[in-house]
C-alpha cells in the first residue's frame, strides 16, 4: 500500500524554497506550532518566526528558519507564503551573528537613539531564530 502524502510548497517573495511531497510539515503558527499530516482539515493560518520542519517520504527530516507570512491547507496540499525561509545548510551564520550584534546594541542604547524598538526586536528575534537551527 502506497503512503498517503501531502504535496507542499514553500514559497517567499524572492523565490521558490521548496515544492514535493512530503510525509508532515510542523509550522509556527502565531497561536502556537502545528503539524499538518495527510487528511488535515482545512486551515488557514498566520505564521511567526520560528522552525519549519518537513519530513520527506523517505523519513527525511529538514529544518527553515522562517520570519513569518501564512499557510493554506486544503485537500492535502500545504501553500506557505513565508516572508523569508531558509533551510539550517543555507544559513550565513557570520551574517546572522552580525545582525544579532546590531539588533542587541539597537536595544542597549534605545534611550539615547531615535530607533523603532520593534523593528529592532524583531530583527533579534529573527537572527536568534537563525542561529538556533543552524548549529
Amino acid at each position: 500500500m502506497k503512503e498517503k502524502l501531502l504535496n507542499i510548497e514553500i514559497v517567499s517573495p524572492s523565490k521558490p524554497i521548496f515544492k514535493g511531497e512530503v510525509k508532515s510539515i510542523t509550522l509556527p503558527g502565531t497561536e502556537g506550532n502545528f503539524q499538518v499530516l495527510y487528511n488535515h482539515a482545512a486551515i488557514l493560518s498566520s505564521l511567526s518566526i520560528g522552525i519549519i520542519k518537513i519530513e520527506d517520504a523517505n523519513g527525511n527530516k529538514r529544518k527553515l528558519a522562517t520570519s513569518g507570512g501564512s499557510v493554506e491547507v486544503k485537500n492535502n496540499s500545504v501553500v506557505v507564503l513565508a516572508n523569508s525561509a531558509e533551510f539550517e545548510d543555507e544559513i550565513d551564520k557570520n551574517r546572522a551573528n552580525k545582525s544579532k550584534e546590531r539588533a542587541e546594541e539597537r536595544l542597549k542604547n534605545k534611550l539615547s537613539n531615535d530607533i523603532d524598538v520593534k523593528r529592532a526586536e524583531l530583527s533579534l528575534a529573527r537572527a536568534i531564530n537563525r542561529l538556533k537551527i543552524s548549529k
